[in-house]
């Protein structure tokens, strides 16, 4: 028998571009008339509540002489540079520098366009400079204005490599049971436009009882960036439903911030403090199964052509449907809009 030749990873340097779409920047409570900086999309933004209750956000650095806009101070819907004076507005358009008699036609910056949902805020990536685009918009979850359920609590977790290792989760079924001890008794993917669902049922040692096969666990990807799980099971003998949010920004090509939130539907049947005390230990139980991908993406390397057996999910398609947030408008497939299942068990 002819000696198979070893096998030969393949990674590929990634370009400096990044995804197009809504990429979600933690609880909209958050940012207020103070400057907030953000290191991402490979450079330097600042982020301010105006008077108008509407978060801006522009690029950080001064124009006129590189000072840093973050430590600057809010004015009105504006941000005054720390440096020189120079007034920014909402726009990236300078509308005042102190001691000038007129303000230079580029003295302009760019303006990120911003939207806050589901008490979340978020902000616009496009490499073309094009608008948001109105079908992408960030769908309403009901709940999260429901005293129904709890408020989202959010972590904050720096990972050292690319965004796209984050996403193979969802059609990667392999690695559920050694990572995460999950029972899979069904699962599947289903793709359309700008949205990635991963469906599956099963249980979980740490997020259901061992024995109960009633986990259940919707994950949606609405474009690139912001994935929300609707799940149900029991824990401690009780029934839970709750919320997850896995929402991943860009620093560079090869480090990303993740915001990792929890909310909960509260038991009728429990008392406030026994419901505090539900959530308190849920939430913990949940960040304690997401540190376990954690470990692995920060001993891992990347692999473009991984060699695939017939047990493994559709990552090959969940790819080519995340690769069309890196191109442009006009190269993404028309065929990524059609309705595709992958039903895997």
């Amino acid at each position: 028998m002819a000696q198979v030749a070893p096998a030969k990873i393949i990674a590929a340097e990634m370009p400096e571009r990044y995804a197009r779409g809504w990429h979600c920047l933690g609880l909209a409570s958050d940012y207020t008339d103070k400057p907030v900086a953000l290191n991402y999309f490979g450079t330097k933004l600042v982020a301010y509540r105006g008077e108008n209750g509407k978060v801006v956000i522009l690029d950080a650095y001064c124009p006129h002489m590189g000072a840093d806009l973050s430590l600057g101070c809010v004015e009105g819907n504006s941000l005054r540079c720390p440096f020189h004076s120079w007034r920014w507005g909402a726009d990236g358009v300078c509308d005042d520098i102190p001691y000038a008699k007129r303000i230079p036609p580029k003295a302009v910056i760019q303006s990120w366009p911003t939207l806050e949902q589901n008490n979340l805020l978020f902000v616009w990536n496009d490499p073309e400079g094009n608008d948001p685009i109105p079908e992408q918009d960030i769908p309403r979850i009901d709940a999260c204005f429901s005293g129904d359920w709890s408020e989202w609590r959010v972590e904050l977790f720096n990972i050292h490599t690319n965004c796209r290792e984050l996403l193979d989760n969802m059609a990667d079924i392999g690695h559920f049971s050694p990572v995460h001890a999950n029972h899979i008794a069904t699962f599947k993917n289903i793709s359309e436009g700008h949205v990635y669902q991963q469906v599956q049922t099963g249980s979980s040692d740490t997020l259901s009882e061992a024995d109960d096969e009633g986990l259940t666990s919707t994950a949606t990807y609405y474009g690139p960036a912001y994935m929300v799980t609707h799940m149900t099971g029991a824990t401690g003998g009780v029934e839970v439903e709750s919320r997850l949010l896995v929402s991943h920004v860009p620093i560079d090509t090869e480090n990303f911030d993740l915001r990792f939130g929890v909310m909960i539907k509260k038991n009728p049947k429990l008392s406030a403090e026994e419901n505090a005390a539900m959530v308190d230990t849920y939430s913990k139980l949940a960040s304690e199964a997401f540190r376990q991908d954690v470990h692995i993406w920060h001993n891992k390397v990347r692999v473009d052509n991984p060699i695939l057996c017939d047990g493994d999910g559709p990552i090959h398609k969940l790819r080519q449907w995340y690769h069309q947030f890196y191109v442009d408008i006009k190269d993404v497939p028309a065929s990524l809009k059609e309705r595709k299942e992958y039903v895997i068990r």
